[in-house]
């Protein structure tokens, strides 16, 4: 199907007529696809869902919507100020669209905003933090066991090291011999797995985001403050140091996760200490001891764990994330590995922050 007949089709089905309807890509996720549907009166995000990710799109849906619904009315008793990304009804009150050979679900766009795929200042990430923080206080009282484990074992650390193993083993599509120095590497950091499960019973099973990557944050046009989170398909049960190690990866390395430039991928300190102050702050009545202490391990595992999870995707042939090129996900591991030396490389000082706070 052609573009111009996406747009139209897309746009009927949510309310916005046939006229003068455009459709660009926008966004930088590896999943779905996302698209800005631009109409006369109204413009839309649309997503073409990844059914290979996501096979049960009406859950995701359904999940994202209870978290709406929550936010609505915290938001209506003056306790989240943020604003709330909301789906879009069809003209026939579902939400999704067969097109294209795949399902469509739309979004509110929200305007007068901006992201960004790499932190430029401590104040960029305190700011960004700091409405992550908000965002997990205000579900505190949410019951995550309302939601669906859209995809189960997210992270499950000792699962993705067992299907690193596997792909390892089989090499489907004889990608081995070129990154048997990156498997080597993976294989030499699973006491994180038995870091992980001494943490059970530890720690207190929250409400997350599970993605709190930097462009999952939306940035106000005028005054720079944070405006909304979006992207809650990954809100499920899991710890706070996820969330927390998310932030870490994406917000402090100066180089997009990406880059081939590894002699300047690292951990800016400075914006780790921003991340941590702006996070906590939110926070504060409500974190245990337990769980600021497990923000070191949250820092190595997230980065270790989407590294290995791109290892993966490389040598199974490309399935899972999105690529642009044949060696991007290799290209990506090397990224994370390279943050991930950093981060063990200066541990005294990460952990010397995470205490003073």
């Amino acid at each position: 199907m052609k573009s111009n007949s996406i747009a139209v089709h897309l746009s009927e089905s949510f309310g916005l007529g046939n006229e003068e309807v455009s459709l660009k890509p926008i966004g930088s996720g590896h999943i779905n696809t996302t698209m800005l549907l631009t109409a006369p009166k109204k413009s839309l995000v649309v997503q073409k869902l990844n059914t290979e990710v996501f096979p049960e799109p009406d859950m995701l849906v359904k999940n994202a919507r209870l978290i709406e619904r929550h936010l609505t009315k915290k938001h209506l008793s003056g306790d989240y100020d943020l604003a709330i990304i909301r789906h879009v009804p069809t003209v026939e009150n579902g939400y999704l669209v067969d097109c294209d050979d795949g399902v469509w679900r739309a979004l509110e766009f929200i305007g007068g905003s901006y992201s960004e795929d790499v932190v430029l200042n401590t104040s960029q990430a305190q700011t960004a933090a700091n409405a992550f923080g908000q965002f997990a206080v205000a579900l505190e009282d949410f019951d995550a066991k309302q939601l669906h484990h859209v995809i189960p074992d997210f992270h499950n650390l000792a699962m993705r090291a067992d299907k690193l193993k596997a792909v390892v083993a089989s090499d489907p599509v004889k990608r081995l011999a070129s990154c048997q120095a990156e498997v080597d590497f993976c294989f030499a950091q699973f006491g994180l797995i038995d870091e992980l499960k001494s943490l059970a019973g530890n720690v207190p099973v929250r409400p997350c985001h599970n993605d709190t990557k930097i462009n999952n944050m939306l940035f106000c046009n005028k005054s720079h403050n944070a405006k909304t989170v979006i992207d809650l398909d990954t809100c499920m049960p899991g710890y706070w140091l996820y969330d927390f190690g998310d932030m870490v990866r994406t917000f402090c390395s100066p180089e997009q996760e990406d880059s081939t430039n590894l002699d300047n991928v690292c951990v800016r300190e400075e914006i780790f200490a921003a991340v941590v102050k702006g996070y906590v702050e939110p926070l504060k009545d409500l974190i245990t001891e337990q769980e600021k202490q497990s923000f070191w391990l949250g820092t190595k595992v997230m980065t270790f764990m989407i590294g290995l999870r791109f290892l993966t995707d490389y040598i199974d042939g490309d399935h899972y994330f999105s690529i642009k090129h044949a060696n991007h996900n290799l290209e990506r591991a090397q990224n994370q590995f390279a943050l991930y030396r950093d981060i063990l490389a200066k541990k005294s000082t990460l952990k010397a922050i995470l205490r003073d706070v």
